[in-house]
């Protein structure tokens, strides 16, 4: 993936749309090349669109790639299927598999993976249109996602009636409790809490996000956590989410003074752990199912890897419970 950086200049006086001025550059690319393979645009660190006007000493960054295949294939990989009826597919998302193509990620995702468990045949790639149309092309049957290396549960559509149905829930969260298992380097001032932020991209590093309380910028988060039990200066968390925002968990963790073990973006490599991969994983879902009036739960049992850092951390330290403030 390349990287276009520019600075639109201070003397700058139009009202422009970022795709238009970005073809005006003597080195910019044309607006068809942008709209068929952006990947992601940065406007002073904040995520944009092509549409939006800029303004002078603006900082655009857009990542971009040449190669987007025509066509979106089904591929034969094995999934952990929790529950499947004529509407939806509940899988036990594996440790790497991207959810949805994507700039860098064009196969082996859970995508991929549905549409030959579904009997599907290929899709073809919008190149031009809406950004919208071009996204829900790229990403059917997916209402909601989890991170490439985050594991567990995720609830898929398979038809277009339970896909707005299943949005419309998430959108309106009032009936949907996602719960995560996290281990986090460091221990919690407090046995259980609730945290409010914004979330913000990080101006020093674009990769990351960062959890701030001083400013309206960004988007609000909420994460509830529970501390089920430390040994020495690690602990085994339990975390519900109250937005769904990228990385939200994570950043939160991080604010919190605890990150999530084994995370390459927010966390230090560990001297006790150093192959340790994210441990973070959607333990628990409970969602009404297209045309039911009450929740669904679904579960899925602790991941191996969890398994082994817990056994290592009991063998290595007593068992400690935090009290939870009042």
């Amino acid at each position: 993936m390349a990287i276009f950086s520019v600075k639109v200049p201070k003397e700058y006086n139009k009202q422009e749309r970022l795709d238009k001025y970005i073809a005006s550059l003597p080195n910019g690319m044309n607006r068809s090349k942008l709209k068929s393979g952006v990947c992601e645009i940065l406007i002073n660190g904040k995520k944009s669109k092509l549409s939006q006007k800029i303004k002078p000493n603006d900082q655009i960054d857009i990542q971009w790639e040449d190669n987007i295949p025509d066509d979106i294939f089904p591929e034969n990989i094995p999934l952990d299927i929790v529950y499947e009826d004529e509407n939806v597919t509940v899988v036990n998302k594996k440790q790497g598999m991207v959810t949805h193509p994507a700039c860098g990620n064009w196969d082996g995702t859970l995508v991929n993976a549905l549409l030959y468990h579904w009997g599907r045949e290929s899709i073809k790639q919008l190149k031009e249109g809406l950004d919208s149309e071009i996204l829900e092309k790229r990403r059917p049957g997916i209402v909601h996602r989890l991170d490439k290396e985050t594991s567990g549960l995720i609830i898929t559509a398979k038809n277009r009636d339970s896909e707005e149905w299943l949005q419309n829930q998430f959108k309106e969260k009032k009936s949907i409790q996602k719960e995560y298992i996290c281990i986090c380097t460091g221990r919690p001032k407090n046995g259980a809490g609730d945290i409010k932020t914004q979330i913000i991209r990080d101006p020093k590093n674009r990769q990351r996000f960062k959890a701030v309380t001083d400013t309206n910028d960004g988007k609000f988060a909420r994460t509830i956590y529970h501390c089920i039990a430390c040994y020495g200066n690690y602990s085994l968390m339990r975390v519900r989410i109250k937005t769904g925002r990228t990385h939200q968990i994570r950043v939160h963790m991080k604010y919190l003074g605890c990150p999530i073990l084994g995370d390459s973006i927010y966390n230090k490599p560990d001297s006790l752990f150093p192959k340790a991969t994210l441990m973070l994983h959607s333990f628990q879902l409970k969602i009404k199912l297209p045309d039911q009036n009450k929740n669904t739960t679904f579960q899925t049992k602790v991941p191996v890897r969890f398994k082994l850092i817990q056994k290592k951390l009991k063998e290595k330290f007593c068992k400690d419970v935090l009290a939870i403030k009042k």
